[in-house]
């Protein structure tokens, strides 16, 4: 099937060292040129990847502090809340102590605070859900 002239000849290959074909002066000079860009391009990774690295612990920091605050926020308002509802308790109280006195105005005023309860309490739930990004 194979013929001579088909066969390859590995002579030249033979001994372990492999033929190199000198390089030009050009070629030798674009080599370098080439892996200059090469390191340039390993450095700018690696500048990237620091950058990387500090923004990223920027946004933690800065989520850490961001949470501490809506805690305190949370804090705050959760004992607004406490105080509105222990003020409507009151309200009650003095609306069954007064039942036949002037029960309407206890009433409203007990209207009042738990409306104004209520307010607060929405105001506080559509302000987590923001700092949530919903």
């Amino acid at each position: 099937m194979f013929t001579e002239a088909s066969k390859k000849s590995y002579k030249g290959t033979r001994g372990g060292k492999r033929g190199r074909t000198a390089l030009s002066h050009e070629a030798k000079a674009a080599y370098g040129e080439i892996r200059q860009g090469v390191k340039h391009l390993e450095k700018s990774i690696a500048e990237i990847r620091r950058g990387l690295r500090k923004a990223e612990h920027k946004i933690e920091t800065d989520a850490r502090v961001r949470v501490r605050e809506l805690r305190k926020e949370a804090h705050a308002q959760l004992n607004l809340l406490k105080s509105q509802q222990r003020a409507a308790a009151r309200s009650l109280k003095n609306l069954s102590a007064a039942a036949g006195e002037s029960w309407r105005e206890v009433k409203q005023a007990a209207d009042s605070i738990l409306a104004e309860g209520r307010a607060t309490a929405g105001a506080v739930a559509e302000s987590f859900r923001r700092a949530l990004g919903g």
